[in-house]
């Protein structure tokens, strides 16, 4: 967790311990105005130095008192009462109060304010990615739905009067965009099962995950080296994972794909490589965005590489682009078995 400043702040007990003191101090001072009293009764002096004595007993008092009220809003009621109005702001939507107190009193107080921030800034990002993300699916789904629509009502008002060879035309336009509808659908599917997948104990290799794989149709697909190297994911998952990359290469203009796998010291590297058109250097950091294609006039829905990078996430695993003459190559790393 991020420390918010390194300031040094007295833990709570020690404040606690000092009120406590102070409070035990205020008997102690009005035993000794009481003995400062009868001792000037007992010797018979004026009311000179009994009015002294009283004073400076009542100033010891008043002091402890003042010395116990400013500890305790100093330490405590100041920093609770801003994180309190922090919580109000926060709730109302305001991004600006997630932002470090003015005041932490104890070390407790700063680290329970600290948690509490940290935890609103991830909920805000979780949020702001929820809004982006429906944002994205309304769109997707709007594009073809609408073109379904428009054809639909052509054909519906034209009736008899419409030429066989428009109408088919128009009857394949509603079948592409339907299946257009149901690759989004299956791939939102396939992103939700990423997000919440979890670390298993089951364990795969290329060579199970490749016995489930449907490659598309003119890629070659090849394991050069680590057929057997098994990895910390279910060969299910496997699979998906590498569709999806297969999927990219395929869309990119590739007819190979090739994989290889090696394991160093518990974590198990896998190279993925083509030979297709490449990733152009300004899209390479939005590569594993959700809904980010440059193919979508093919059918691309952007959802591929965000898949896989979800699912390796939930794995503990990590993707990156590595350099690469021609084509792309994508460098896995996972837990081994």
């Amino acid at each position: 967790m991020r420390r918010i400043d390194d300031k040094w702040r007295p833990p709570v007990g020690l404040v606690v311990a000092a009120i406590l003191l102070t409070v035990m101090a205020l008997p102690l001072a009005g035993l000794l105005s009481s003995r400062f009293f009868e001792s000037q009764l007992a010797g018979g002096a004026g009311p000179g130095p009994v009015s002294r004595s009283a004073v400076a007993a009542a100033a010891v008092v008043l002091g402890a008192t003042l010395l116990i009220g400013f500890v305790f809003v100093r330490a405590i009621t100041r920093p609770m009462h801003e994180l309190m109005e922090r919580t109000t702001r926060i709730a109302a939507g305001d991004a600006a109060a997630i932002r470090p107190l003015a005041h932490h009193g104890t070390r407790e107080m700063a680290e329970l304010s600290e948690a509490f921030l940290d935890m609103a800034r991830k909920l805000q990002t979780r949020s702001d990615t929820i809004r982006t993300f429906a944002t994205h699916v309304s769109h997707e789904l709007k594009t073809p739905l609408t073109a379904i629509q428009g054809a639909a009502e052509l054909l519906r008002d034209a009736g008899d009067e419409m030429d066989p060879a428009t109408r088919a035309r128009f009857q394949d336009n509603i079948v592409a965009d339907a299946e257009r509808l149901n690759r989004l659908v299956q791939r939102l599917i396939e992103l939700a099962r990423a997000e919440s997948a979890g670390v298993t104990e089951e364990t795969t290799s290329l060579r199970e995950t490749l016995g489930r794989l449907k490659p598309p149709g003119g890629l070659a697909v090849k394991v050069t080296a680590g057929t057997d190297v098994r990895f910390r994911m279910s060969p299910e998952n496997g699979a998906i994972l590498l569709s999806n990359l297969a999927d990219n290469s395929a869309r990119h203009g590739s007819s190979r794909f090739e994989l290889t796998a090696n394991h160093h010291e518990g974590t198990v590297m896998i190279v993925a490589s083509d030979d297709g058109t490449g990733i152009p250097p300004d899209d390479r950091d939005r590569i594993f965005a959700p809904f980010f294609t440059t193919r979508r006039d093919s059918g691309g829905t952007g959802l591929g590489l965000g898949i896989v990078a979800a699912l390796l996430k939930a794995h503990q695993g990590t993707i990156r682009l590595a350099g690469a003459e021609r084509g792309a190559t994508f460098v896995i790393e996972i837990p081994s078995a």
